[in-house]
C-alpha cells in the first residue's frame, strides 16, 4: 500500500479554494459542520477534510463506501482529523466504519490514516508528518 504526505499548504488551498465539490457543500458549510460535530472548526478539521476528499478521488468512491482506521499521534492532544474525514467520507463510529485505533502513529507522525474501500478493498495510507504541527497551528 502506498503512503501518501500530503503537504499542508496544499490542502488547505484546495479545501479553502476549490470547496468541497465531491458533497456540493459550500466551505460555509463544512465549517458550520464541523464546528457542531467536533466543537469548533480548525486547520485540523480542514485536513481531515480534505484526506477524506482525496481518499474518495483515489479510491472512486462515493460518501458511505469507505472504511477508515485513524492513528492518533503521540504527541497530538484528539484525533481532530477522523472528524474532518468523518465529515466529508461518512464514516461514522457509529456504523463501524470509522474507528480511532488504540495504536499510535509512529513518533514522528501526527497521525496517519488507513482508508479502505468496501467495494474494491483498495487502500490507501496517509501519514501526517509532525514536523507539520506549528504550521497548522498557525
Amino acid at each position: 500500500m502506498k503512503t501518501r504526505y500530503l503537504p499542508i499548504a496544499c490542502l488547505v488551498a484546495a479545501l479553502l479554494l476549490q470547496g468541497p465539490a465531491a458533497a456540493q457543500s459550500t466551505p460555509e458549510e463544512w465549517v458550520q459542520l464541523g464546528a457542531r460535530v467536533h466543537g469548533g472548526f480548525g486547520t485540523f478539521i480542514a485536513l481531515g477534510i480534505r484526506i477524506g476528499q482525496d481518499a474518495m478521488k483515489q479510491l472512486s468512491a462515493q460518501p458511505r463506501e469507505l472504511d477508515v482506521t485513524y492513528y492518533d499521534g503521540v504527541a497530538t492532544p484528539c484525533p481532530c482529523g477522523a472528524d474532518g474525514i468523518m465529515i466529508a467520507t461518512y464514516a461514522s463510529p457509529g456504523q463501524g466504519t470509522l474507528r480511532v485505533a488504540s495504536d499510535k502513529a509512529s513518533p514522528e507522525l501526527m497521525g496517519a490514516v488507513v482508508i479502505r474501500s468496501r467495494k474494491t478493498g483498495q487502500a490507501v495510507r496517509y501519514a501526517i508528518p509532525d514536523a507539520l504541527r506549528p504550521k497548522l497551528a498557525e
